[in-house]
């Protein structure tokens, strides 16, 4: 069977992360000095030189403002569809009163033609109830009151009856009332509620024509009244409906324009959550409540970077013995601890683990690989000064990154070495990577607590190769009472308190000691770091701060001593003096670095 030639097939497959771009090397240098924002300066300033990352950084915006613009352009529909909303509602309570009006015309102009002296249909039963209790109706008048004359008339006229009456001997038959009286409508409704459809008829059989007239003149007075009403109501409703409209058109275009001028900043915001969920991919940076730190691995990584450039510096002899001395040919098997020993995997095994465990995979947790076994123990000691003092001239960030450099360089000869990093100031505090490069200067310097806690750790080991280095850029100023209270200002009882405690860690044996002197103007405090180290059996190292880096390593180097399992280890001379013992460690360490 022959096989395609895969060379005709483009590769397609690219990556449109922005950390892909950068050097690894000046990312984590920049995120570990500068935080996330030293990342996106220095995004910003590749993306000037790299047209492959400005590419990137234009698709990731063009992406953006097109995320934005759709953004805006929903706003603005929104806002479209309530205008549209709007006049279809106006149409309809145009229509409405339209309607209603050409009824009241069509009722206007069957008010003309009816005849009122007969009952009206229901539907008219309102308007003739409503125009007959009008109380301006000339049959709901009162009638006029007569004058003197006619008063006079009447009286004589009833005078004349009486008489008659009673010269008469029959009575006279009743006057017929005059056909032409009427009487008030608007008491025919004793309660108030209104007139009833019979009383409705006999008040219109007893109107007479030119009453008949004026009630259709009301009924037309009163329809057209309904009318300017229904006109009024509707040219409200307008006025109403447009002054919402422009509000709403004034609501859009105020709304769009914070949308188009919302884009930058929305991009802006876009690129820096990008570039956060990159970071946090790649488990440079992790979430601690509303902000970004750095993890563990990221301050790792640095110290590598750390320790390969001041491995440059090196001498080379000193770079050589770096490297660690030939194989014992001895290996055990065991669990996988670091990614390097994969090359030793014990596939057979890991499988066999793999299954028993009911995977179907290996995984770190059935991964047994064959590692090289020596018999040597180390266990080391790393304190250093976070007074107030070694935040000038930078010496508080070169001692950190010094101590990053030498934590990696003793991982990478001992994987299994006890490493304790302690910080003091007034105080001891046992600090892990993250926390050492993150630790700030404090207050004054306690190196008595600090040898304390260091003999502490170290007379309880069990490691047949201990070191301690001590950092420090003057003299001891605080110290720990019995009471358990810091005291400052007493010089002479620090410095006493420090070099009782150095006499205490000396007695932990073997021990390889390095104080470590930051230069300075003042004499007297090379004199109590000399005494401090003659006292614990070490040597002092009087270095600037560019130099601490290689000074801690090339000790570290010189200090190199294997013992081999399959050996019998070295008996231990029963009381040998410090100073001796130190000076032949450092002979055998000169001989094994050609000196």
């Amino acid at each position: 069977m022959r096989l395609p030639d895969c060379s005709t097939y483009s590769d397609d497959v690219g990556s449109d992360d922005l950390l892909d771009a950068l050097d690894s090397a000046a990312l984590i240098r920049a995120l570990a000095e500068q935080g996330v924002e030293g990342a996106r300066r220095l995004l910003r300033a590749n993306a000037e030189s790299d047209p492959e990352l400005r590419e990137r950084l234009e698709r990731l915006r063009t992406r953006l403002r097109r995320q934005a613009g759709r953004r805006a352009e929903r706003i603005v529909t929104q806002y479209d569809q309530r205008i549209a909303e709007l006049d279809q509602v106006r149409i309809r309570s145009d229509a409405e009163v339209a309607a209603q009006i050409d009824a009241l015309e069509a009722r206007l102009a069957a008010a003309r033609t009816t005849d009122w002296s007969k009952m009206p249909s229901g539907e008219w039963l309102g308007d003739v109830e409503a125009a007959l209790l009008l109380p301006d109706a000339s049959w709901n008048r009162p009638p006029p009151r007569p004058g003197f004359g006619a008063r006079l008339r009447a009286l004589f006229a009833r005078l004349v009856a009486w008489l008659r009456s009673l010269f008469s001997r029959r009575s006279s038959a009743p006057r017929a009332r005059s056909s032409e009286r009427t009487v008030t409508f608007a008491v025919a409704s004793p309660t108030g509620r209104g007139l009833g459809p019979s009383q409705i008829g006999e008040a219109l059989a007893r109107l007479s024509p030119p009453q008949r007239e004026e009630l259709s003149e009301n009924l037309s007075h009163r329809l057209r009244g309904r009318e300017r009403e229904l006109e009024k109501e509707a040219e409200e409703k307008r006025r109403a409906a447009e002054l919402q409209r422009r509000r709403l058109e004034e609501e859009r275009a105020e709304a769009e324009r914070r949308a188009r001028a919302d884009t930058e900043s929305r991009v802006k915001e876009g690129e820096a959550r990008r570039l956060e969920r990159e970071l946090k991919e790649r488990g440079f940076v992790a979430e601690q409540g509303q902000s970004l730190v750095v993890t563990f691995g990221l301050v790792e990584r640095f110290a590598r970077l750390l320790l390969e450039e001041e491995t440059r510096r090196l001498p080379e002899g000193t770079r050589l013995s770096m490297r660690g001395e030939g194989s014992t040919g001895v290996y055990e098997k065991a669990r996988l601890r670091r990614a390097e020993e994969v090359a030793h995997l014990d596939v057979p095994g890991s499988l066999l683990a793999a299954r028993m465990a009911g995977q179907r995979h290996i995984d770190e947790s059935t991964s047994y690989v064959y590692r090289e076994v020596t018999s040597e123990r180390v266990h080391v000691v790393l304190a250093f000064d976070r007074s107030g003092s070694m935040e000038e001239s930078g010496k508080l960030d070169a001692a950190k990154k010094a101590l990053l450099a030498l934590y990696v360089a003793i991982r990478r000869r001992h994987p299994d070495a006890t490493i304790d990093l302690l910080a003091f100031d007034n105080e001891v505090a046992v600090l892990d990577l993250v926390t050492l490069w993150e630790c700030k200067a404090g207050s004054f310097t306690n190196t008595a607590e600090a040898l304390r806690a260091t003999h502490l750790l170290l007379q309880s080991s069990r490691a047949n190769r201990r070191e301690f280095y001590l950092i420090t850029d003057g003299l001891p100023e605080a110290y720990t009472g019995e009471d358990g209270k810091v005291h400052s200002g007493q010089l002479d009882v620090a410095m006493e308190q420090a070099l009782g405690r150095a006499g205490e860690l000396a007695t932990v044996r073997p021990l390889r000691t390095t104080v470590v002197l930051l230069k300075s103007a003042h004499p007297e405090y090379e004199t109590a770091a000399r005494t401090i180290a003659r006292t614990l059996g070490g040597e002092l190292v009087v270095t600037d701060p560019g130099r601490l880096g290689v000074e801690l390593l090339v000790r570290w180097a010189h200090g190199v001593e294997t013992e081999r399992r399959l050996l019998p280890p070295a008996p231990l001379p029963p009381t040998p003096d410090v100073r001796t013992a130190a000076r032949g460690r450092r002979r055998r360490g000169d001989r094994r670095m050609g000196g």
